[in-house]
């Protein structure tokens, strides 16, 4: 089971260059847990920002059942990089676990993974030759209706199940992705509300489904427009069970007015 198998989650934003300093020694830090863990498979929860999927057709939630992912450039200059491997067979073990909990997905046996992918793959890995293969899980943050914080937290809790029916010996990852409180227009723009940011970060640990209270709007109202983001945040936390300790955590407002955190948590059995 992910308890088991899975060593690691670092739920994050990268969405400047000004957050270099401020995450390059947590970088660091998760960098050097992942060589000496050496995990085979990572799966990634993660928004898409347009590149795979646009307003025309949005799914809730959608797994990659791919060889392969690549990245392109999404029209703001982000260079691309080295294909992921993808790991087919985890792929369809963790769609078919999850229709059978009535999770209703898409799946994509192509697809294309944008920055919420590739940049805290990179940070984790910055040779970026890529030792591990990937399964890259979407939820829609991006047009309403959003799935709630409830049923994300359900997701996560469906994926660890679906690990745990794995029969391979592979030591799994959970990588979550996504900004904290951050809002890049409307009369609210550059809205970020810190104190909530470092509530929910604690309540990673001590109390994991304390945002699942909150209805949609209102973490719209607590975080802001994009800061729903979180949602990758819970889902991630579900896949590792009960109980979690912190390895390492650190939050930063860059000047982009995306506050950024990074946690590395660990199952406690």
């Amino acid at each position: 089971m992910v308890a088991r198998r899975g060593r690691g989650i670092w739920p994050f934003s990268l969405w400047d260059r000004d957050l270099w300093e401020a995450v390059k020694q947590p970088g660091e830090t998760g960098w050097r847990r992942e060589r000496e863990t050496k995990p085979d498979v990572v799966v990634v929860i993660y928004n898409d920002h347009g590149l795979n999927f646009f307003l025309d057709k949005m799914p809730t939630f959608a797994v990659g059942a791919a060889p392969e992912y690549r990245n392109a450039d999404e029209g703001w200059g982000i260079p691309t990089m080295a294909p992921f491997r993808g790991d087919a067979a985890l792929s369809w073990q963790l769609i078919e676990s999850l229709v059978e909990d009535e999770f209703d997905l898409t799946t994509c046996q192509e697809m294309k993974v944008d920055h919420a992918f590739t940049l805290p793959m990179a940070l984790l890995w910055p040779d970026q030759v890529w030792p591990v293969r990937v399964i890259p899980v979407c939820i829609n943050t991006v047009q309403d209706p959003l799935p709630s914080a409830k049923r994300c937290w359900k997701l996560g809790e469906g994926i660890k199940r679906a690990v745990a029916k794995w029969a391979g010996g592979e030591k799994v990852v959970i990588l979550g992705t996504g900004g904290l409180s951050h809002q890049l227009d409307g009369e609210r723009a550059g809205f970020i509300n810190k104190d909530f940011d470092l509530k929910f970060m604690d309540s990673m640990v001590g109390d994991p489904q304390w945002a699942t209270q909150f209805s949609t709007r209102d973490l719209v109202e607590h975080t802001g427009t994009q800061g729903v983001e979180l949602l990758m945040w819970l889902a991630t936390r579900a896949a590792l069970g009960e109980k979690v300790q912190a390895l390492h955590r650190n939050y930063h407002i860059p000047i982009s007015n995306t506050a950024s955190g990074l946690m590395l948590l660990e199952p406690v059995a």
